[in-house]
């Protein structure tokens, strides 16, 4: 049996330019609009409708450059690759739109329409590893399989696949663009729930970078717990370190070692230093 090719590279070399196939009987066709039906396997679930405007209005002006990958249907035809294409010019008022056929089973018309969101970036964390598990249950590959096949490494795809074990609302934050998928990674790290959820709450509100994140949940106790009762003294260097941590725009603490202690200055990045270097001359 032939070995099959890998994906990963997209789709450039099964959908070449429309003016390169004007002169290719059986290559490509005009097809009507209302003959195609969207994709069942389509990854991405959220389409800019700002973004679909901006495509009907470049559509209007040249047309559709790239033909749609579409298989045969007993009706007419379904996509494969290219629903965003197909959504705009029925925005810009076309009547037919140029087709690639391709006969492909369920499983490849997934991979190929993965492939086509992943190289252009179109999938939010959640679309993408709802797509990886889906492929992972249907061909039952090993996660290794399926990233050599879509062009990624396993680690990448792990690191994806956790993310579906985040409760719903931090799942929903990723889609919404509240969190990042390093700051969801973070979050997929912390055992409990409670944290995990005080710890979100903190980085929406705040604003806080993937980095400041990761310091917070490397304390092992930042939130969700009684607090010790603090002794006048302690009591007193706390509050100097955060008058400090006012002053300084970071994390300040103060630490006794008998008649002498430490001041230690928190930063994030290289500019944060760079910015503290300053203040402090």
């Amino acid at each position: 049996m032939a070995k099959r090719k890998a994906l990963g590279k997209g789709l450039s070399a099964l959908i070449p330019d429309a003016d390169k196939l004007v002169d290719r009987e059986g290559e490509f066709f005009q097809c009507p609009v209302e003959a195609i039906e969207p994709n069942p396997y389509q990854p991405r679930q959220v389409f800019s409708e700002t973004e679909l405007d901006e495509m009907a209005d470049s559509i209007r002006e040249k047309g559709v450059l790239t033909p749609l990958l579409v298989s045969r249907t007993e009706t007419g035809y379904q996509l494969i690759a290219g629903e965003r294409r197909w959504r705009a010019a029925q925005r810009a008022g076309l009547e037919r739109v140029p087709v690639v056929i391709r006969e492909v089973t369920s499983t490849e018309a997934l991979e190929l329409a993965l492939i086509e969101n992943i190289h252009r970036r179109d999938l939010n964390p959640i679309e993408e590893a709802t797509a990886y598990k889906r492929l992972l249950d249907e061909t039952g590959a090993t996660q290794d399989a399926v990233a050599k096949r879509l062009g990624k490494d396993r680690s990448s795809v792990a690191n994806l696949l956790r993310l579906l074990n985040l409760p719903k609302a931090v799942q929903q934050d990723l889609i919404d663009g509240r969190l990042s998928a390093g700051h969801a990674r973070v979050l997929a790290g912390i055992k409990s729930s409670k944290t995990m959820m005080a710890l979100r709450d903190r980085i929406i509100r705040e604003g806080l970078s993937v980095r400041q994140a990761e310091a917070l949940a490397r304390r092992k106790r930042p939130f969700g717990k009684p607090k010790r009762k603090v002794p006048e003294r302690e009591s007193y260097f706390n509050s100097l370190a955060d008058a400090l941590k006012r002053s300084l725009g970071t994390k300040v603490d103060i630490k006794r070692r008998g008649k002498g202690g430490q001041i230690v200055i928190y930063f994030y990045s290289d500019e944060e230093l760079d910015r503290l270097l300053e203040v402090l001359g």
